[in-house]
């Protein structure tokens, strides 16, 4: 994930279809120098993964592979050999040519990608980290085979192999840790049945594709089946559960005349459905194309690590053309000395350090994020996070559980306790899969068997407890039975939001239970911290404005934008990025993968939908909001020591580049490249030894 400098939206719109050539990263990171394409992480297509995976082994094979063959290239080295003192010792006959030789194997192998970087960088007009890389390999393998034909001077081969090895290992660090290829639009096909039950002209039932379906079928759909396309109910009585699609927390009552949605889960009653839309007129496959509109939207990154690749390979160039000429052409100086010159503030100018100054950090970042259940999934999100300034939270399964509890139990009736009248509206409610009914189950402290059992349908449900005639019924059955409920806190509950079953006691109205989603225990501390952090925290919800506004409320949110729909999400994330916000996404339902796709950084909650987790660029396995501003605290701890590695990496060129280019030969002083090497070796050392200080705190 490479560190952003700005952030332009829609700027370089990606091409999903386009096709990358295995032998080198389709998506090149910070140790390149290329720009960071999204595409490893969108699920543009099933070759992503294959590709990705397939590049990481890759770079695996072709480091451990160069890294063997530079082991007898470094212990040949006459120039390794003076540094240790073993003199002549290990010299042979026609051993410059066993170096030549592995050393040429490490160059056109291990060298390939960064020659292909090379090439595409400079059709591209954007010279980075490849670049220098290409050129100086290029220059020192050239010279150095030059040097072995009778060229004055010194090889460069073990200079050659090791920074190949160096880059190589860069790579695979940094791609083995964001390794992971979005599966999103194939998790949205596979909310959608494979089968479903066509009536026929005889009332018999047939099981059919549900890609065979055209429109005007008629479909038997059952208790806890989904719904196998967009259709209108024509029999039957139920409650569909939208709240993977469309964000409504509780299930909806469904009669014959309403909608149902593709996808969504029927309830307890089974029902007759005319399809009405299929294929790509559906409600599902509008929300696909949402994802793609939206993951195409985002705009091509540009990291730290780019900016100084360009400005290192722009000065690297201009001092090494500029020496090859003045030592040539204003000194007496044989030609050969400012070649070797010009080749060796190449050589030097590429530092070992900056290949690995970024994935370093990025690996241990992504290792200690793992480990506190923070999965990141997109390097240049997660950087991107650390700017965020406004944080939008989806409400049902992240800022709330995506469960029922009880609120409030009202009691009318003296004879009876609120213990007690929970537990005579548990024992009629405890067989039904309602999620109302498991609410007031899950907290009722008793439950007695129930007799008699009849459902009223689509008011609620009776029977004989304790001896007595109950019924636990909705505010409509009142209405129905001119029953008003007399208690002022009545309609508080209702402008809340809440959900509010009523129970009759042999048909007297003895009191009434209150529901609402249940907010997270952690979710009050997660916006504190966050809006300590200077964060401008949001809820962005399908649900209904009482609803969202009660649940603001309670945990202080700074925003609420309740009553929205799918298709509006994006938009209405759009609206708060044309503010100037660097925006970030929490959610975890189907109907919050587009708007998760659309914010500068996606987070999903990890107990959500499959779709939301492959749309997001940022897991929390533990599904705890306080995890949120976890991930935004690492995100600038990791920035802070990238900036510190890149100074490491490339500060002491400030001074070797000048002294190799010969700028202080007059006071006796010609930097060689064994002191460079030195140079890189502690520079990347300490680039190392920083990395691994990287702590969440």
């Amino acid at each position: 994930m490479g560190i952003m400098a700005e952030h332009h939206h829609g700027d370089h719109p990606k091409d999903p279809n386009r096709e990358q050539s295995p032998a080198y990263p389709h998506h090149e990171h910070a140790a390149t120098g290329m720009t960071h394409d999204h595409s490893a992480h969108q699920g543009h297509g099933a070759h992503g993964g294959h590709d990705h995976s397939h590049m990481v082994a890759d770079f695996k094979k072709r480091f451990w592979l160069c890294l063997v063959l530079t082991l007898p290239v470094l212990a040949l080295s006459p120039m390794i050999q003076h540094m240790i003192g073993a003199g002549d010792m290990w010299r042979f006959a026609g051993d410059t040519y066993v170096v030549t030789a592995l050393s040429t194997v490490v160059f056109f192998y291990g060298g390939w990608s960064f020659l292909n970087g090379l090439r595409q960088e400079i059709r591209a007009g954007n010279p980075g980290m490849m670049t220098l890389i290409g050129v100086a390999i290029t220059a020192a393998f050239l010279y150095s085979v030059a040097t072995v034909f009778g060229l004055p001077g010194n090889d460069f081969f073990w200079e050659l192999v090791t920074l190949v090895d160096i880059m190589l290992l860069g790579h695979w660090i940094e791609m083995k840790s964001v390794m992971g290829a979005g599966k999103a639009l194939e998790s949205l096909a596979a909310l959608m049945p494979e089968t479903a039950h066509l009536l026929k002209a005889d009332g018999s039932a047939e099981d059919v594709a549900v890609n065979s379906l055209r429109g005007g079928e008629r479909l038997l759909v059952k208790p806890g089946e989904k719904m196998p396309a967009d259709g209108v109910i024509v029999k039957g009585e139920t409650s569909a559960n939208e709240a993977m699609l469309t964000g409504e927390s509780k299930p909806v009552p469904k009669r014959p005349g309403d909608e149902v949605i593709g996808g969504a889960i029927n309830g307890e009653g089974a029902v007759e459905i005319e399809v009405k839309h299929t294929g790509s007129a559906s409600f599902l496959s509008g929300v696909i194309r949402l994802v793609q509109e939206a993951q195409a939207s985002k705009s091509h990154k540009q990291d730290l690590a780019n900016r100084a690749a360009f400005w290192l390979t722009v000065s690297a160039l201009s001092v090494s053309a500029i020496t090859l000429f003045v030592w040539a052409v204003f000194t007496t100086e044989p030609l050969a000395f400012a070649i070797e010159r010009a080749v060796t503030v190449l050589v030097i100018s590429c530092p070992h350090a900056l290949g690995l100054a970024v994935p370093l950090v990025v690996a241990v970042s992504t290792s200690i994020a793992a480990s506190n259940g923070l999965l990141i999934r997109d390097r240049s999100a997660f950087e991107e996070a650390r700017r965020t300034q406004a944080i939008v939270f989806d409400k049902t399964g992240t800022l709330t559980k995506g469960e029922f509890g009880i609120t409030d139990v009202l009691v009318f009736d003296d004879a009876v306790t609120a213990d007690d009248l929970v537990a005579y509206a548990a024992s009629i409610e405890q067989n039904s899969e309602h999620p109302i009914a498991r609410g007031i189950v899950k907290d009722a402290k008793q439950k007695w068997p129930v007799d008699n059992f009849l459902a009223i349908p689509g008011k609620g449900a009776e029977g004989t407890v304790q001896g007595k005639s109950v019924k636990t019924v909705s505010p409509g059955y009142l209405r129905e039975k001119n029953i008003t409920p007399n208690h002022p806190r009545i309609a508080a509950l209702g402008a809340q939001g809440k959900t509010v079953i009523f129970v009759l006691i042999d048909d007297r109205l003895a009191g009434a239970i209150a529901l609402a989603d249940i907010v997270r225990p952690e979710a009050k501390e997660a916006i504190a911290r966050l809006k300590a952090m200077g964060i401008r925290c949001i809820m962005l919800t399908g649900d209904k404005k009482e609803v969202a506004e009660w649940v603001a409320k309670d945990i202080g949110l700074d925003e609420v934008i309740a009553e929205v729909l799918p298709g509006q999400k994006v938009a209405k994330i759009k609206e708060v990025q044309a503010r100037g916000f660097v925006t970030a996404m929490t959610g975890d339902g189907v109907n919050d993968a587009p708007a998760l796709a659309q914010a500068d950084v996606g987070i999903a909650i990890g107990a959500g939908t499959d779709v939301a987790i492959e749309a997001a660029d940022i897991i929390l396995v533990k599904s705890n909001p306080n995890d949120v501003a976890a991930i935004i605290e690492l995100s600038r701890a990791t920035y802070r020591k990238m900036i510190q590695n890149l100074i490491w990496a490339t500060g002491y060129n400030v001074i070797a580049i000048p002294a190799a280019a010969g700028a202080l030969a007059s006071f006796g002083i010609v930097l060689g490249p064994a002191v460079g090497a030195i140079l890189m070796s502690v520079s990347t050392v300490v680039c190392a030894a920083n990395a691994r200080m990287l702590r969440l705190r």
